[in-house]
């Protein structure tokens, strides 16, 4: 319990809670079209523990629609938990199952949008404005910003990086006197860029009709935020279709890419100064950073995607050797990295649109409209669903991943955190090598499509029809 000024009542949930409507969670967000989950009951999906998969011998049938294979239409979802049951229970009577929720953080301010661990903390963000930060399952700290739903959260060393609905950055610093405390350290750009810039009628750009703004502002919410490899620049990205580049030393806009035809819903910066783009006119970029002297650009050196159905995510695995993109039709493309990239295939696993993704050691996670996780594993080229982690009763936003520091040699283990538009973050642990004999996992086959080389072009793209979605800002 808390004290009036804590606000509303803090808990570690480990049972389940009362849940909302569904549609109404979907109404307050603009960007998830309620209309095309209207039709699913949240009682009909019951928190269970979760499941995981051994690779199937089936072959795959490139005939039969993503949604086929999709955990949602092939679970028994009202069963019991099938660890109540299954004869391998008993070896896990003292322990948790490999692949298990330890917890969830629920605190009813406001549906999560946004996560960011960094060691012990976990950071979230969400439509209430708040930024929680969260310790060993606990409440450590929290603080405000004044207006702006926060859609994106990132780290560098003592200062944390915010994006809002109201297309602003926002800057904090944790207080070395007192590590619970986040001071307000700032806004990008600086209010006195915005002041130098202003009195240059060139540096006034047309964002709408009829609308002009300064070049170095975002004209429109910001949907994601990404770190150089080297923490030296950030970048931001918009649905006013940009993407600006940010010294980080110095609090400077570098540059103002115009990168897509419609908002832009992810960006990834990863090895050798390359970034990602994905967005909602459903094409996937790859920009190359360049010095020049003392002046830093990004030139486009390969478009990856072209589809009808938006792009909502984009992650990359630790190496930079493969690139991962969710999009609203729910699958998952992936390209390889050779010397360009080239379509690899396309990992099938959920019913409704992706809505986020995380890389981390051998597994990729993506997270779902569909309310659940589906954890891959890869080996080389072939990705097989290890498991579908559920107990969400709304779509999964956002993911973070962080190593398991009780993870032993030949068994690496990770936490997944995943916010939802259920209010809650629940926290999962993860191992890369897990057997799950859950019933729902066992008939998960292995969701893996390799295209003929002949059909590629030669530049390593891939474009698909799809099909189209109204929701395309996420």
């Amino acid at each position: 319990m808390r004290d009036e000024k804590g606000g509303a009542n803090d808990m570690v949930n480990y049972t389940e809670r009362n849940r909302p409507n569904f549609g109404n969670l979907l109404h307050s967000d603009p960007n998830i079209n309620s209309s095309n989950v209207s039709n699913y009951d949240p009682d009909d999906f019951p928190m269970r523990n979760s499941s995981a998969s051994l690779t199937s011998p089936m072959g795959f049938d490139p005939s039969r629609m993503s949604s086929e294979g999709s955990p949602m239409m092939m679970s028994p979802w009202n069963q019991v938990s099938p660890y109540s049951k299954s004869p391998w229970s008993q070896q896990f009577d003292d322990a948790l199952p490999p692949n298990s929720l330890i917890g969830s953080l629920v605190r009813e301010e406001g549906h999560i949008y946004s996560l960011a661990a960094a060691g012990d903390l976990l950071y979230t963000g969400s439509d209430s404005k708040n930024i929680r930060v969260w310790k060993n399952l606990k409440e450590f700290s929290g603080f405000k910003s004044n207006s702006g739903l926060v859609k994106a959260i990132v780290i560098s060393g003592q200062k944390i990086f915010t994006g809002h609905q109201d297309g602003k950055i926002r800057v904090w610093k944790v207080s070395l006197r007192n590590p619970s405390v986040h001071k307000r350290a700032g806004t990008l750009p600086t209010l006195m860029d915005i002041f130098k810039s202003s009195v240059k009628p060139s540096n006034y750009v047309e964002v709408r009709r009829r609308r002009t703004s300064l070049w170095i502002k975002h004209s429109d919410a910001i949907s994601c935020l990404s770190l150089s490899e080297d923490k030296t620049l950030l970048y931001s990205a918009s649905w006013d279709r940009t993407l600006k580049v940010w010294r980080i030393e110095n609090s400077k806009c570098l540059e103002s890419i115009n990168a897509h035809d419609d908002a832009v819903n992810s960006v990834v910066a990863t090895v050798e100064g390359l970034v990602f783009t994905g967005a909602a006119d459903g094409t996937v970029k790859v920009w190359k950073r360049e010095q020049h002297g003392k002046v830093t650009k990004h030139a486009l050196v390969q478009k990856l995607l072209e589809q009808e159905s938006a792009v909502t995510a984009v992650a990359v695995n630790p190496s930079g050797s493969i690139m991962y993109c969710g999009s609203s039709d729910g699958l998952v493309n992936f390209w390889e990295r050779e010397k360009q990239f080239s379509h690899g295939g396309v990992l099938r696993g959920h019913k409704l649109a992706i809505l986020c993704l995380a890389a981390a050691g051998g597994l990729v996670f993506s997270g779902s409209a569909d309310k659940t996780i589906c954890v891959w594993r890869r080996d080389g080229v072939i990705h097989t669903c290890l498991s579908v982690l559920t107990g969400h009763t709304g779509p999964v936003k956002c993911l973070a991943v962080e190593q398991d520091r009780k993870s032993v040699c030949g068994d690496p283990r990770w936490v997944v955190y995943s916010g939802s538009l259920d209010k809650s973050v629940k926290v999962w642990s993860v191992s890369e090598f897990a057997i799950d004999y859950n019933p729902t996992a066992v008939m998960q086959q292995q969701h893996h499509v390799i295209l003929d080389a002949d059909s590629l072009p030669s530049d390593g793209s891939f474009s698909s029809g799809g099909r189209a979605s109204k929701n395309r800002r996420y």
